[in-house]
């Protein structure tokens, strides 16, 4: 049952790192303002109710990797409450980005989908 379980965790880190980029260019891309980390993590969260699909801590790496590609920029602000905060933003080579990503997803599912469903027995 071990081996079981550490090939679901070894897959499912696999595809999250993959996924995570997407998924945060896409939050970022539909925000009316800029946000920050918490923000998006909690965003994130209400979407996926009850499945563990994206934990909080990997969030920031992933951040921090599409600001230094120049897909996000991102400005610290002070806050009233706490430590100043690191707001991000999707840049226009993030949005084309974006489009380009949102493709390859789109048919890397179909992909997916048809293999795993299986062709017709005609």
């Amino acid at each position: 049952m071990d081996e079981i379980n550490e090939a679901i965790k070894k897959f499912q880190k696999e595809l999250n790192g993959g996924t995570s980029s997407l998924v945060l260019l896409s939050v970022l891309d539909k925000a009316e303002s800029p946000m920050y980390g918490y923000q998006i993590a909690k965003l994130i969260e209400a979407e996926t109710k009850d499945v563990d699909i994206m934990k909080q801590g990997a969030l920031y790496p992933v951040l921090r990797s599409l600001e230094s590609t120049g897909l996000l920029e991102s400005e610290v602000e002070p806050s009233v409450s706490g430590p100043p905060r690191r707001y991000y933003k999707i840049t226009d080579s993030g949005r084309t980005t974006l489009a380009k990503w949102i493709e390859i997803w789109h048919q890397t599912r179909q992909f997916v989908d048809a293999v795993i469903e299986g062709g017709d027995d005609d």
